[in-house]
């Protein structure tokens, strides 16, 4: 009938139980009639296992040898499961990702794919067994072994997707869709039918975790029909797709990101060029950088503030102070007591007094906004985390019925 890449998380084959539960979806996918690729997740935990073994060892492991270790932990997963859906009697072949054709970069640990070669996965399938292939990871010109980072199995499932022409990507979680809010602390959160991959891309770069940024963006890029269900739930999923009516809901989400620090330079020379030394320096280290606040000039100085991952804090700062008299010899700030709430839908667009509304409630509930950042279809403000859950709460009372 077609050809369906499936991708199941950690959770949803943490023991020998859930991996026969996805074996059973997967075979009743297969014995439907459609060629089956399935993608799966290091089981629970392990990823985290790994890292604190290799912390036992040394604080400072080279990035190509934690690649070597923690790819070992999805070829336990498939092997796993093409042994479970074995065991049912559906004929099934597991492939570590150099197998399955996935080339990327040299950026150990987050690695980018680079080309595809399905050769393999398309022989399986015509031998019309199930491949599964452990996502995460990939080989690097070197053929040494790399991985794709946090969330990398949702872009290695997308990947196959597009470099196969799939005809539908689904993402099997723990929960039964995209909601507007994180079900597990806003229980009024409501699950969306569809969001256009505009929403869910910002909805995943702002800390909504049910799928990866990097895959949405893939996703968009190649046009992949991208559904996120349920492996233990049995119900219909949220669709990611092409914007068709920006008419409907005004908006889709709320996002927290706790995972942010905030950078500030202090009395930095009012001078052209200054912001471009700053961030220049940022990305030559390939450090993200988000939300941006410059004060107003005075005395011939400003202050520059802004965000990064809190994983990035640190090597920012170093490299701050370590050119600190290219910025007139200020002072350098790092604070770690912040968070990233987000409201996002692209009905904004048509849509005024959104942000006031936002704003409103935070202040009904005495929640001090930092900085803020908009854009066409979402706005971001930087409080305290310890406000964080709150803020998200009553914003989503405030704007979603």
């Amino acid at each position: 009938m077609g050809l369906i890449v499936q991708k199941f998380g950690g959770t949803s084959v943490r023991d020998r139980d859930r991996i026969f539960n996805v074996a059973r979806i997967v075979a009743d996918t297969h014995r439907a009639g459609n060629d089956v690729v399935v993608v799966v997740s290091a089981q629970g935990d392990t990823t985290d296992d790994l890292i604190a073994k290799a912390a036992e060892i040394t604080h400072d492991p080279s990035a190509r040898e934690m690649d070597m270790l923690l790819a070992t932990g999805e070829q336990i997963s498939i092997s796993l499961l093409a042994m479970a859906l074995n065991a049912i009697g559906c004929n099934a072949v597991s492939l570590t990702g150099w197998q399955a054709g996935f080339h990327t970069d040299r950026a150990y640990t987050k690695a980018r794919i680079s080309r595809m070669d399905t050769e393999r996965i398309s022989s399986e399938l015509e031998r019309n067994r199930v491949v599964v292939v452990a996502g995460f990871q990939g080989i690097d010109k070197l053929d040494d072994i790399t991985t794709l980072g946090r969330g990398g199995s949702d872009t290695s499932a997308v990947a196959i997707a597009a470099s196969l022409h799939a005809d539908r990507c689904q993402i099997y979680t723990d929960v039964e869709g995209v909601y507007t809010a994180d079900p597990r602390k806003v229980p009024r959160a409501k699950k969306l039918e569809e969001i256009t991959f505009d929403e869910m891309l910002e909805l995943a770069s702002l800390g909504a975790q049910v799928l990866n940024n990097r895959s949405v963006e893939l996703a968009k890029k190649f046009n992949v029909p991208l559904e996120v269900l349920s492996s233990l739930n049995p119900i219909p999923g949220t669709i990611v797709k092409e914007a068709t009516n920006v008419e409907g809901m005004l908006i889709k989400g709320v996002a927290k990101d706790a995972d942010i620090s905030v950078i500030s330079i202090m009395n930095v020379p009012d001078v052209p060029g200054m912001s471009f030394k700053v961030f220049g320096l940022m990305a030559q280290k390939s450090i993200n950088v988000d939300v941006i606040l410059q004060s107003t000039g005075r005395d011939g100085n400003k202050d520059l503030s802004f965000t990064v991952a809190t994983g990035d804090a640190e090597m920012a700062v170093k490299v701050l102070e370590e050119n600190k008299s290219r910025f007139g010899g200020t002072e350098i700030t790092r604070d770690d007591s912040c968070a990233k709430v987000s409201i996002v839908g692209a009905g904004m667009q048509s849509h005024s007094g959104v942000a006031s509304s936002m704003f409103e409630a935070l202040a009904n509930n005495d929640i001090n906004i930092k900085m803020i950042s908009t854009s066409e279809i979402k706005v971001s403000v930087i409080l305290a985390k310890k406000d964080a859950d709150r803020a998200v709460s009553a914003i989503h009372d405030m704007l979603i019925h």
